[in-house]
């Protein structure tokens, strides 16, 4: 078993990345009595995810998500060893983000902010959650696809694409789910914050989106069938 362990290293710490800035934008919005707003924590994660990628593309690839490595897997992008690798990292990246905020944070915000977890809406189901997250990562996806990993993704582009789809995805669903589409983003605020029950929503969602998204861009928009 071949693990690149520059790979996870990077992984860790642009998951973590993600997940402070992300997370910490939710709880400061609380803290300022909505003074950042779900534009300024829309901003706060799609930069955060831009810089996050650029800077672990030429180590890990810039996947800084569970989904869009299971993804990347599926169509024979990523080794099964090192996805898996990559994964376990992201966790942790993620669990370490989220301490940090309690740490560091001021205690009510962080409370009142559910340490800033991706959380369903009233009236938003199991059902409609796993779908809205399906859809949202399936556009970030196909941003990763378009920017990063298909062959004629243009260079240099990665980040800010990837950010930006983060970004405006955040702005059409942040109020029903959360906008996590991310597996780890969810993880890592929510085994501090005690927000267990809808974990699953959080993983089903954002793995089926992305893998549907990777298998049609690979097999349709490049015109050819997954690697294997």
């Amino acid at each position: 078993m071949n693990i690149c362990i520059k790979s996870c290293l990077a992984e860790l710490v642009g998951t973590f990345t993600l997940c402070f800035v992300g997370a910490g934008a939710i709880i400061m919005d609380s803290y300022t009595g909505g003074g950042v707003g779900l534009v300024g924590i829309a901003l706060a994660h799609g930069l955060a995810l831009s810089v996050a990628v650029t800077a672990t593309m030429n180590v890990s690839g810039g996947q800084i998500n569970p989904a869009i490595t299971l993804g990347l897997m599926s169509v024979g992008r990523e080794k099964s060893s090192q996805g898996i690798a990559n994964i376990i990292s992201q966790l942790i990246g993620g669990a370490i983000g989220g301490l940090l905020l309690v740490l560091l944070f001021p205690a009510d915000a962080v409370d009142a902010a559910l340490v800033g977890t991706p959380v369903l809406a009233d009236g938003v189901g199991a059902g409609k959650g796993i779908g809205i997250e399906a859809v949202g990562t399936f556009l970030l996806a196909m941003a990763v696809f378009g920017t990063a990993v298909g062959s004629k993704a243009p260079k240099g582009m990665a980040g800010f694409g990837i950010g930006l789809t983060l970004s405006f995805v955040i702005l059409a669903i942040g109020p029903l789910t959360g906008a996590a589409l991310n597996p780890a983003r969810h993880f890592g605020t929510a085994i501090f914050a005690g927000e267990f029950s809808p974990m699953l929503v959080y993983w089903i969602g954002p793995v089926v989106g992305a893998v549907i998204s990777f298998q049609l861009c690979s097999r349709i928009l490049e015109g050819g069938k997954a690697e294997k």
